[in-house]
């Protein structure tokens, strides 16, 4: 694995991280750079610059000190400019920061996961910094445009290829989501165990259908969302992966007819009850959601990237909303597992409460 290119924050502040992004042929070269905040600048009037210069950056920054966290020490400007900052301990409050055991080994794995798949990795560090700016539903359509770029791209076709061929799904053996109305209180459930609830087509489409019957029916005052069998939702359906054949019309699927966006206008009225494996689909949706409530022993992941993707399911908007761009981007270039008890500290649930498998 190539090392990290370090830089210092007089550096960042001479323009040394935008410097030849394209390489022969238009490939992305060095997708990451690690700042040393340890090597600060001069004066803060090279600090403010080196700010600027990171607000502008097409590759990912991210931060580095070896310290304790201290906001006094690490300028607020900085912290707000760079994708992502690393610091030493077991939690920050600090959503721009991220707390790890080692930083230094951390930023080489997140290093080695930018490139191994550099495109996907500069396109989502993009979206998540013009994201905030966008409402809901453009961010959506900005996401779900790359999200199609991507699946016709060098790094998804590899992944492809690696995997081998997968069959598609079969039919559901009944119904995919179950949808029963208590009163003022609609309860939504994904039905799908046998795929640990798999977010494929079928189970999407079941989705929108009882969604749209809350969007349409004022009297549905909640709506609360949960999951048959030993996961909420799995993610994407991998024996779906790699059939679109028309990226425009997936595209128009994803965000037309896909669930973020009746999510998000419900989202005051739905409470999500998530369990088991939340990988991909699996938090990117119920993050829309007022509330998430999270059995203790949920993880959760966002796995894309390594696959030469992003997050596809709206988890570029909704994600962020929660524990802001920074924490998502590393969610996404780390790859690995989230504790619900991480998760909560982040914001990303909002209470930890026993609620496995709505039925056996």
């Amino acid at each position: 694995m190539a090392a990290p290119t370090v830089i210092g924050v007089e550096d960042l502040a001479a323009g040394v991280a935008q410097a030849d992004l394209l390489g022969p042929g238009g490939a992305v070269d060095r997708p990451l750079v690690v700042v040393d905040l340890d090597r600060p600048a001069a004066d803060e009037t090279v600090t403010r610059r080196a700010a600027r210069r990171a607000a502008e950056c097409d590759r990912l920054l991210v931060g580095l000190t070896r310290a304790a966290y201290d906001r006094h020490h690490l300028s607020a400007r900085l912290l707000d400019g760079l994708d992502l900052t690393l610091v030493p301990g077991g939690s920050c409050a600090d959503r721009r920061v991220v707390a790890v055991d080692d930083p230094e080994a951390t930023a080489r794995a997140l290093t080695r996961a930018a490139g191994e798949s550099p495109e996907a990795a500069v396109i989502l560090g993009r979206l998540l910094r013009t994201g905030p700016r966008l409402t809901v539903a453009q961010a959506l359509d900005a996401e779900s445009l790359a999200y199609s770029t991507l699946l016709a791209g060098r790094g998804f076709a590899h992944w492809l290829a690696v995997r081998g061929h997968r069959p598609p799904p079969p039919p559901a053996a009944a119904d995919p989501v179950l949808a029963c109305r208590e009163g003022d209180v609609l309860q939504v459930t994904l039905n799908r165990p046998e795929r640990h609830n798999a977010y494929g087509r079928e189970l999407r489409d079941a989705l929108v259908a009882a969604l749209d019957l809350a969007l349409l029916d004022d009297s549905v005052a909640e709506v609360v969302l949960s999951g048959n069998g030993p996961s909420f939702c799995s993610g994407g359906d991998l024996g779906e992966f790699g059939v679109a054949r028309d990226l425009d019309t997936a595209h128009l699927i994803r965000t037309r007819a896909g669930a973020a966006l009746p999510l998000h206008k419900l989202r005051e009225k739905v409470t999500v009850r998530v369990h088991g494996n939340c990988i991909g689909a699996g938090i990117e949706l119920p993050a829309f959601a007022s509330r998430i409530v999270a059995d203790p022993a949920t993880v959760f992941r966002l796995p894309e990237l390594a696959m030469g993707l992003i997050p596809g399911a709206g988890g570029t908007v909704s994600i962020p909303r929660r524990v802001g761009r920074w924490r998502t981007l590393y969610l996404v270039l780390d790859g690995g597992p989230l504790t619900a008890e991480r998760a909560l500290r982040w914001g990303l649930v909002d209470e930890l409460s026993s609620c496995g498998p709505t039925r056996a």
